[in-house]
């Protein structure tokens, strides 16, 4: 050990990378005060063990359960006496870890960069003199925020828990819906300073390996100060970093956490985040949520297809506007034309300079109304969109039929269920109006071309973003636009290319496909009163529900 003195604590611990705890216990108090000893919360507790033998517990209050230190670790630990030491006859690591201590999640530890990293996350630290490991203990407390409904996606039909910034409990809730050996859990340490602790989830069996190693490859090269979001994460893994389209999903639900482990995807958590990354994604995945698995077929396909209606309209209908009053005016029926010449009579702009001055005020209304607080956000956004947007028409600032096609592509966007997949619509719909202002219907045409190649050549951990229409894959189809019924689903996504394809057995294919056997069919059944008429009755075919005649 070689103490650097009034120097800062990460250029310490690089010198001493290699020392471990030594038996004498003031040495290694002594190292770890010059780490830790300026901070007024770090608390070294001293006492004695078997009546005169010194030892130590270093800890910081605020992070652990008190209760807990005291009760399973200093009380036992005070209470033993001479006539125990004499009576040790294995060495002392082994009889104070499994004989003598309580706490459930015990282990030792030599390195003491090791210890001081376990200081500094919550864990309490045991050293005895003599001892040349230390005793470290998950005594970490923090308090949280209770399970309550996720806020960014509201569901009718569906759980009503979301994840928290605790990662333990994150993994408690996704244990709680998969109680199966085959979930696999792997962490990794990311961040020079913070350390964040990030879970690799996945289920054995079900995932392709070669993903999980190509994941595991892309969060090891990573190397930054602090890792504070599992956003962090998504910027750092993502295959394209210059698309505005998400390639990563993110979410806060675990029962669609699990819904995506089931199909052969990762998830990754992050300690301090209460949101969680599923890979790989596709884009059909952004206009879908997990209710869509709750209800029955029809209904949810009927309610996808006009959120992919609501999705295009909030892409194309400002450019569509201005193409058509600016150069295809007689695409337009003569009726329509009329009212829309009227309404845009006095107003001094082009329509491309007004649809642009009505889009960047809709989102910075929008932006204001997020970031302030939930009553007055709600009384701004009514202000905004009532008061001013009147005003603007009654000046003769902008026409009505501007204010109609924004604030209509302004509520198609909010029908997509992803935020960052909305927000990227909402940013590619500038250069989308600016083209059509430039070049008519021929410029909305080049920009969704130019779209359309994009998307086709983007790809998440190797797989087509717009798969599985392209590559075409037909049970892919079954859960894109529309959703069939689960039972004609049987496989796991192809483009995933699991190990194990199949999620639904034979029997139970074969018992949703065939004609349900009706029981109580009267037909079945028989008719109380016709038996009676005919002077014959029997046991299988005497009507119980009390519906017949003493």
């Amino acid at each position: 050990m070689i103490p650097l003195k009034n120097s800062p604590a990460h250029q310490v611990m690089e010198a001493n990378k290699e020392a471990s705890v030594g038996t004498q216990l003031e040495a290694t108090i002594t190292y770890v005060q010059q780490i830790l000893g300026e901070n007024d919360d770090f608390i070294i507790r001293r006492f004695c063990i078997f009546d005169d033998l010194p030892a130590v517990v270093m800890f910081f209050p605020d992070l652990i359960d008190k209760q807990y230190l005291n009760d399973h670790i200093l009380k036992p630990l005070m209470l033993t006496s001479s006539q125990d030491a004499k009576a040790v006859s294995r060495p002392m690591k082994d009889y104070l870890l499994n004989d003598t201590l309580y706490a459930c999640e015990g282990r030792t530890e030599t390195q003491l960069n090791e210890i001081i990293q376990a200081i500094v996350e919550g864990k309490t630290v045991l050293l005895v003199d003599g001892v040349t490991d230390a005793f470290i203990f998950s005594t970490r407390h923090v308090d949280k925020r209770s399970i309550t409904q996720p806020e960014t996606e509201q569901v009718i039909r569906g759980a009503r828990e979301g994840f928290i910034e605790m990662l333990g409990t994150n993994l408690a809730l996704l244990r709680y819906r998969l109680p199966t050996p085959d979930l696999r859990i792997k962490t990794i340490r990311i961040g020079r300073i913070t350390k964040s602790k990030v879970a690799l989830c996945y289920i054995d069996g079900i995932v392709n390996p070669a993903l999980v190693e190509e994941v595991f490859r892309r969060l090891s090269l990573i190397d930054i100060d602090g890792i504070l979001d599992v956003g962090y994460l998504e910027q750092f893994i993502e295959d394209n970093h210059f698309s505005p389209f998400p390639q990563i999903q993110n979410t806060e639900r675990p029962d669609k956490a699990v819904a995506n482990l089931l199909e052969g995807r990762v998830v990754l958590l992050v300690d301090g985040s209460p949101f969680a990354l599923i890979l790989p994604t596709v884009f059909s995945q952004f206009y879908q949520t997990i209710e869509d698995y709750s209800e029955r077929f029809l209904l949810v396909s009927f309610i996808r297809l006009s959120r992919l209606v609501a999705l295009i309209f909030s892409l194309i209908f400002p450019s569509l506007y201005v193409a058509l009053i600016s150069f295809n005016p007689e695409l337009i029926p003569t009726e329509f034309a009329v009212a829309v010449a009227g309404g845009r009579a006095g107003v001094p702009f082009p329509s491309v300079i007004e649809v642009l001055i009505m889009e960047i005020s809709m989102e910075v209304l929008r932006e204001a109304t997020l970031r302030l607080p939930q009553q007055v956000g709600g009384a701004l956004s009514i202000v905004g969109v009532l008061v001013v947007g009147q005003a603007a028409v009654a000046a003769g600032f902008i026409s009505p039929i501007t204010v109609v096609i924004i604030a209509l592509t302004t509520i198609g966007s909010f029908a997509t269920p992803a935020y960052n997949a909305a927000l990227a619509l909402r940013l590619l719909r500038f250069p989308l109006v600016i083209l059509s202002g430039i070049f008519g219907l021929y410029g909305v045409m080049i920009g969704l071309i130019l779209i359309a190649n994009h998307m086709l050549s983007l790809r998440s951990f190797g797989v087509p973003y717009l798969s599985p229409v392209v590559p075409g894959n037909f049970q892919g189809m079954k859960d894109t636009i529309a959703r069939l019924p689960l039972w004609s689903m049987p496989k796991r996504p192809a483009l995933l290319h699991t190990p194990n394809d199949t999620r639904l057995g034979k029997i139970t294919k074969e018992m949703s496909e065939e004609a349900p056997n009706n029981t109580l069919d009267p037909l079945k059944v028989g008719d109380t009163r016709r038996n009676v008429t005919d002077g014959a009755s029997s046991p299988g075919n005497s009507d119980t529900s009390g519906d017949h005649t003493d």
